[in-house]
């Protein structure tokens, strides 16, 4: 299995030179040849797998450089139930919301209680592999920006890890305090973590400017570094989030929520499209999905483009309670352009060229029909969000966060729309602790507490909800870093946090 850059088809790499680069040196992102199949006998088979039989069965399929053995010591140094809490890293919890069965495919039992943990946890693995194969005795720089979960799951993942440096950027005001506190408290060796006076698509450019810098990289080169990402542009962090939704499925199946083949549908909150992404190349390998719905928050970019076939950032931006998905320019967008192009890379670029130079591009009638017949897009304000959080705790006593609140109101209003009543897989994204404050302020409307760990406190009382420990653990820790800088000024401060500014 080869892979191609969406903006060059004559860049062809390895899936270890995928890896380790992050990304292609034209811009580009690294997509697979082809998708693999995975045949209804290899899906029924999996009924009886655990979680990580699963996975191996799944990352086997694309990472093909890869011995089984180097493939299975990864996925099993990834997901342990020490990490995990149990042999099964993402189990469905089955609620009942205004009527309707939901089932909550829950993907943030892991060290840092967001989901990005399915992926960064074995994402390490993938990389110092990758390294061994392709990077020529170069230590890996992993370069992060964030909008809360990323960054603090790439730390953790990262953490001490040898050969490999992580740098972090974060937009000051636009993470929740919980995930602010989890990464400036972060342990570690090598690792850094910056804030920026921006938001997270200011961060995200600076990123990929720095990354395919020619100057910063013969930089890094003279002093025995490369540049490698955990952002979704890195292929290995993409790969991982697809075993959780054929996974689900087949928990579904051993649960009797839905016939063996029966189609269902998925719903993903998401900013930067890189989870809901990875549910279509599930189905793209066969997995039998009806309709994928994205829900989005006030920044509902995704949800005009997939109603018009315009993708416009020239648009107000909105400081949320879901800041995981504060995102205007959704880079894995351009993974999905790419197939639904019929794997045109001139086109491709054209459109990535278009964003960049006028911050809008329309795509043609062909992808636009393409992409309405499997998407549905949607988005949930502030009120309907706050609702959904007091009205499923109401319905069920189920406590959950406000991304997974997005989802559910974007559902809900799917089926109330279209009547559609095919069984449902949705993302829940993040422990309801991590976004504390909100989330006691759609339950509860009185005086709040002052202190960040006194709300996780006096939510924990007023629901009963467990506070996950790695959340708990983190009051009293003293935060480490402290530093905000310009967007201007991210890569002075990169090659200072390396010691090799020149």
């Amino acid at each position: 299995m080869l892979y191609h850059s969406t903006q060059d088809k004559s860049q062809v790499v390895s899936s270890a030179q995928a890896i380790a680069q992050g990304i292609s040196k034209d811009g580009g992102l690294f997509v697979p040849e082809s998708f693999p199949q995975l045949t209804l006998d290899e899906l029924r088979s999996m009924l009886t797998k655990t979680y990580g039989q699963r996975a191996k069965m799944i990352i086997g399929k694309y990472l093909t450089d890869f011995t089984d053995e180097e493939i299975a010591d990864c996925v099993d140094n990834a997901y342990t139930v020490e990490k995990f809490g149990d042999i099964n890293p993402a189990p469905l919890a089955n609620v009942t919301y205004n009527g309707d069965e939901l089932n909550l495919l829950e993907l943030w039992h892991g060290p840092t209680c967001a989901f990005k943990d399915m992926a960064l946890q074995i994402l390490p693995h993938f990389l110092t592999k990758s390294l061994q194969k392709t990077g020529g005795g170069k230590d890996a720089v992993i370069l992060v920006a964030t909008s809360g979960d990323t960054g603090k799951a790439a730390l953790e993942g990262f953490r001490d890890v040898p050969h490999t440096k992580i740098i972090v950027f974060y937009p000051v005001n636009g993470v929740s305090a919980m995930q602010k506190h989890q990464m400036n408290t972060q342990g570690g060796e090598n690792v850094y973590v910056c804030a920026i006076n921006g938001n997270f698509d200011d961060a995200q450019t600076a990123v990929k400017q720095i990354f395919t810098d020619p100057e910063t990289g013969a930089i890094l080169d003279r002093n025995g570094m490369m540049f490698s990402s955990a952002n979704s542009i890195n292929w290995g962090r993409l790969l991982p989030q697809i075993v959780y939704y054929v996974s689900a499925y087949c928990d579904m199946v051993n649960s009797g929520k839905v016939a063996f083949g029966e189609k269902i549908n998925i719903t993903v909150p998401t900013g930067n499209f890189g989870n809901i992404l990875a549910g279509y190349y599930a189905y793209e390998m066969g997995l039998p999905v009806n309709k994928f719905i994205c829900a989005s928050n006030s920044n509902n970019v995704l949800t005009d483009f997939i109603n018009t076939g315009i993708y416009d950032k020239n648009r107000s931006f909105y400081t949320t309670v879901s800041p995981s998905m504060d995102i205007l320019v959704s880079s894995n967008l351009e993974r999905l352009l790419y197939v639904m192009s019929g794997r045109n890379d001139v086109e491709t670029k054209g459109y990535m060229d278009a964003l960049k130079t006028k911050g809008v591009y329309e795509v043609s009638a062909e992808i636009k029909e393409k992409i309405a017949s499997m998407f549905y897009g949607g988005y949930a304000d502030e009120d309907a969000t706050e609702k959904t959080i007091h009205d499923l705790f109401e319905q069920e006593h189920y406590l959950c966060d406000t991304h997974t609140a997005v989802a559910v109101a974007v559902c809900d209003e799917y089926v109330r729309k279209t009547g559609d009543k095919t069984p449902v897989v949705i993302a829940s994204t993040a422990s309801p602790y991590k976004f504390s404050k909100a989330v006691l302020t759609a339950l509860d409307k009185g005086e709040l507490p002052e202190s960040e760990f006194d709300m996780v406190e006096k939510l924990n009382e007023l629901t009963g909800a467990p506070v996950p420990a790695p959340l708990a653990s983190l009051r009293g820790k003293t935060a480490r870093f402290s530093d905000v800088t310009d967007k201007e000024d991210m890569q002075g401060v990169v090659l200072r946090a390396l010691g090799i500014a020149e």
